[in-house]
C-alpha cells in the first residue's frame, strides 16, 4: 500500500542533531527505528509521489564512504534522494534542499559542455536560462569550478563563468520552517524542479549522458 507524503516531524531534527553530537554505530543502532520511520519513510513517500513527473527515485545509503577521507565518521548528516530526470532532494537538521541538473560532468560530458558554452547560439541560450533561474531565486553551482579558464579557452571569453564550471545544477535550500512538517513541502520541491526544466533540457540536448567514468 502506498503511503501519502505528509511532511517530516520534529523527530528528524532531533535525530540529526543527535547524530552531529554522536556519529557512532551505537547511536545509529539505538535510533534506527526513528531513521526508518521518521526520516527515510517520508522521503520514500515524497519521491514516490514525484516519480511520475520527474522519474524513478533512489535514496542514497546513510553510510559515508570513508575509504579515502580523513573524516572517519561513519554516517551522513543528511538523507538524500535522486530522481531520474536530474532531480535531487536532501533533508538535514539545517532544513530542506532541492537541486536539478548535472552536479559533476564526466570527461566526455565536460568536453561537450564546454564546446556548447563556447558556441554562440547554445552558449547564449544557457546564459538566459541561468539568468532566469537566478531571477527565480535559485542558485547555480557545481561540484567544482576552475580558478581560471580551461585549457584552450581565452580568459576574457564572454561566458567564462560558465566555462570554468565542471558541472551545473540549480540549488535551493530552505531553513527549518513549520511547512516542513506538512504536505506543502512537496509543493516547494515541485516548484524548484519545474523551474529547473529549461536547464535540464539544455543539458540533455547539449551534453547528454556520460560515455565515460567521471
Amino acid at each position: 500500500m502506498t503511503v501519502a507524503f505528509h511532511g517530516w516531524t520534529d523527530a528528524v531534527l532531533d535525530f540529526y542533531d543527535g547524530l552531529e553530537v554522536d556519529n557512532s554505530k551505537a547511536y545509529w543502532q539505538a535510533h534506527k527505528q526513528v531513521y526508518d520511520e521518521q526520516v527515510r519513510a517520508p522521503m520514500q513517500a515524497l519521491l514516490a509521489e514525484l516519480a511520475d513527473e520527474f522519474g524513478d527515485a533512489k535514496i542514497y545509503r546513510p553510510n559515508r564512504d570513508i575509504r579515502f577521507s580523513a573524516d572517519k565518521t561513519p554516517y551522513k548528516s543528511h538523507i538524500g534522494g535522486t530522481l531520474a530526470r536530474h532531480g535531487y532532494v536532501q533533508l538535514s537538521a539545517d532544513g530542506l534542499a532541492v537541486a536539478s541538473g548535472m552536479y559533476v560532468f564526466a570527461t566526455d560530458q565536460l568536453a561537450r559542455y564546454r564546446r556548447a558554452v563556447a558556441s554562440d547560439i547554445p552558449g547564449e541560450a544557457l546564459v538566459r536560462i541561468v539568468d532566469d533561474a537566478r531571477a527565480a531565486g535559485l542558485t547555480t553551482t557545481a561540484a567544482s569550478t576552475l580558478a581560471t579558464a580551461p585549457r584552450g579557452y581565452p580568459r576574457d571569453h564572454p561566458r567564462i563563468e560558465l566555462l570554468r564550471m565542471k558541472g551545473l545544477v540549480t540549488w535551493k535550500q530552505w531553513p527549518v520552517e513549520p511547512w516542513l512538517g506538512t504536505a506543502a513541502a512537496k509543493d516547494e520541491v515541485v516548484e524548484v524542479l519545474r523551474a529547473s526544466r529549461p536547464l535540464t533540457r539544455w543539458l540533455d540536448t547539449q551534453v547528454g549522458p556520460a560515455d565515460q567514468q567521471v
